[in-house]
């Protein structure tokens, strides 16, 4: 059912925009439509709780991939689980011992890895690396009495809180993970070298990228001349939505200010308060320290048709959803039904406000344990513990219409990633990102090899295919590859950007990505970026606003004007709504107002053609105008926070250099080279706290 007829909206302003050139000029909608305060409760058939102004929703939702109906306690806020019970898998020993044999080895291992710490003479990455080997011996061993090892020397040399010792060591959050880790690395080369780094920084530092090796990788050598086919001339809109962030836990009127954590959750408090003291009351539609209520997600959806100018009779031509539905819990408040009702209820949301194919991605907040996926490759039967994710999505993606059955079954393959053509004759790739990202700890063991999963390996397969038979292509991730180069590894990234060189730019169109929740781009260059120029840009990497507030920033999402020859964009249009407007809304009166924000083209008005698309030749020469003029610097930045209000500002010449940096910076070795500490507004790496302090002086 496609709800846009459904919708009521107030009109608060009726100053038309406009869309397409060659095709004409036809209105995309209003520049602002205010949300009717009515919660549109034909979305879900029942409820458990129904909605009100002063409480969310809990629907009662049936899941027909799974034949369940999620039980009210799963989501109710007074039912919030203190541990995850879902199973936990280790590595098989290498003998069997008794658990009195056991024991001793632990007590053992303990004492081994106190002498390691306390001993002077050695460095920190020494001490690390050596500590771990001993740690590996008790994981191939008894593998079951790591975690808890791992938790009591976390609190005995104070490397982080007790509480935090527990969230990242117990066997049920991250513990028996950090034990698959610890039997399969190789402790004492580069993986070892890297676990110590993503520890902390202050034991081993960051291994230098390892030049990828591209001999005999790709099927056919790159044609000569190859280009971008011709525009056909006819432009579609295509949505952007990513990072949802649904949070069925909200609670209206708790703490929105809380002192860590998520907040508008009960049980937080603000610093300096004491519950029940409230120091900022959490509105019905959200705030910009919680993740996204029942009542903004449907405000956003219900925003889309008319803001864009679609209609249940003339749709987006397709859409595109780059990841994170699952909102920011600890890891013990997760559980697989948790992030399956997740991903049934919002997908089922999309189904009913977007009347076209949606095209999804998995983001790292949806698995369980968070961020975690497993390579088919790891031993002991090990590389199918999250085949119920893959099984589950491809199946609601299915149900949906959105994939058919050979897009489903690739997708239970390929760790939920598949390649389509879509009914325009886009080749669509999608890819799951958690292969490159830093916080899936399954990645820490054979680090020189860059692609374990084979998730790059089957992009090549899907591009030569697509190259072969004359096809564009747009690939679909969650976490960029580069930017400021601090959330992705370094090899995988490195691996990415000689394929994107490779199949750019007359197979690939655009890449998108999302994950940082903030409005930003990134452009490939020829040759490694050996050589950045207008002549060397070959593709960009499109970063799409997030629908959640989650950290200080505004709701936005994104549409693009693509021409259905070349898949380029040729305009990209961004609305978003005023979260500090929100505690001044009276829900018995009115929803909130979601605003156009600006058009890319109108913006950087850099004497580009009217008819020439926004690739990644155009971005390069934005970041040229952007080196000559400060203010276009700043204008970017207003935008890469939708506008918030607590958005800080980036008008020095040192801000400057960064943020163009990055825009340059499609992987890991090129963010780095950049100047730190410009990246993102607030960390996008919003996983459980790990960093250890303290090792040299223990």
């Amino acid at each position: 059912m496609y709800l846009f007829s459904s919708i009521v909206v107030v009109v608060t302003c009726y100053t038309l925009l406009t869309f397409g050139h060659s095709t004409g000029k036809s209105a995309i909608g209003p520049s602002a439509y205010t949300v009717n305060a009515a919660f549109p409760t034909s979305v879900f058939s029942s409820y458990y709780i129904p909605p009100a102004p002063t409480k969310e929703p809990q629907p009662a939702l049936h899941d027909p991939v799974l034949n369940i109906t999620y039980p009210l306690n799963l989501t109710n806020p007074d039912t919030i689980p203190e541990t995850d019970d879902d199973p936990v898998f280790y590595p098989h020993p290498s003998v069997n011992v008794s658990n009195a044999t056991a024991a001793a080895l632990v007590q053992a291992a303990i004492a081994n890895i106190t002498d390691i710490i306390r001993v002077p003479g050695s460095s920190n990455c020494t001490k690390c690396q050596t500590a771990l080997g001993v740690a590996k011996s008790v994981a191939q061993v008894t593998p079951q009495s790591v975690p808890d090892m791992l938790v009591f020397l976390c609190e005995k040399f104070k490397f982080a809180s007790n509480s935090s010792c527990v969230e990242s060591y117990a066997a049920t959050n991250f513990g028996a993970i950090w034990t698959q880790v610890l039997a399969f690395a190789n402790v004492s080369g580069l993986d070892g070298k890297y676990i110590c780094n993503r520890l902390s920084g202050n034991f081993c530092s960051q291994p230098a990228t390892l030049p990828s090796n591209t001999t005999g990788l790709f099927p056919k050598p790159k044609p000569a001349n190859a280009t971008a086919p011709k525009p056909s001339g006819k432009r579609v809109k295509v949505l952007h939505l990513s990072d949802f962030h649904l949070d069925p836990r909200y609670v209206v009127a708790s703490e929105a200010n809380c002192s860590s954590g998520l907040c508008c959750r009960p049980g937080v408090h603000a610093t300096g308060f004491t519950l029940p003291q409230i120091q900022l009351p959490a509105p019905l539609y959200g705030a910009f320290k919680c993740d996204t209520p029942y009542y903004l997600g449907l405000a956003a959806l219900q925003a889309i048709g008319p803001l864009t100018g679609t209609s249940a009779k003339d749709p987006v031509a397709w859409s595109i959803y780059t990841g994170d539905l699952v909102s920011h819990d600890t890891q013990n408040q997760l559980s697989r039904a948790y992030v399956e009702y997740t991903e049934y209820s919002i997908y089922d949301m999309f189904k009913a406000y977007i009347g076209s194919p949606i095209f999804a991605v998995l983001g790292n907040h949806d698995s369980n344990p968070e961020a975690i996926d497993a390579p088919h490759s790891e031993p002991d039967g090990l590389g199918q513990q999250f085949s119920w994710n893959y099984d589950h999505v491809a199946g609601l993606w299915q149900q949906n219409g959105w994939i058919n059955s050979t897009g489903a079954k690739q997708a239970r393959l390929h760790y939920g990633a598949y390649s389509v053509k879509n009914h325009y004759g886009l080749r669509i790739i999608t890819l799951n990102t958690d292969f490159w990202y830093k916080s899936n700890f399954l990645n820490y063991y054979n680090m020189t090899n860059p692609d374990v999963s084979g998730m790059q390996a089957f992009l090549i397969q899907e591009l030569q295919a697509a190259e072969d038979a004359g096809e564009r292509v747009w690939i679909l991730g969650h976490v960029l590859t580069g930017w400021d180069g601090t959330n992705p590894l370094p090899n995988p990234t490195d691996l990415f950007y000689q394929i994107v060189d490779r199949y750019s730019p007359h197979v690939i169109a655009n890449i998108f990505f999302g994950h940082t929740h903030e409005d930003e781009f990134m452009i490939y260059y020829a040759h490694n970026a050996s050589d950045i120029s207008r002549a060397t840009a070959l593709t960009t990497g499109w970063i799409g606003p997030s629908v959640t507030p989650l950290t200080n920033l505004n709701s936005g999402f994104r549409m693009y004007e693509v021409d259905t020859g070349d898949f380029n964009i040729y305009n990209a249009y961004t609305w978003y709504a005023n979260v500090s407007a929100f505690n001044s809304l009276d829900p018995n009166i009115t929803g909130p107002t979601y605003k156009f924000e600006y058009s890319t083209r109108d913006t950087y008005q850099i004497g580009w053609p009217a008819e020439a698309p926004l690739n990644a030749t155009y971005w390069h020469a934005v970041t040229e105008a952007m080196e000559k003029d400060v203010s276009l610097v700043s204008t970017f930045n207003t935008f890469q926070g939708k506008r918030s209000v607590l958005s800080p500002n980036c008008t020095s010449e040192a801000c400057k250099r960064a943020k163009v940096c990055y825009m340059r910076s499609g992987s890991v070795a090129l963010g780095l080279s950049c100047p730190q500490g410009y990246g993102f507004y607030f960390s996008p790496d919003l996983s459980p706290q790990i960093a250890l302090s303290g090792w040299g002086e223990r």
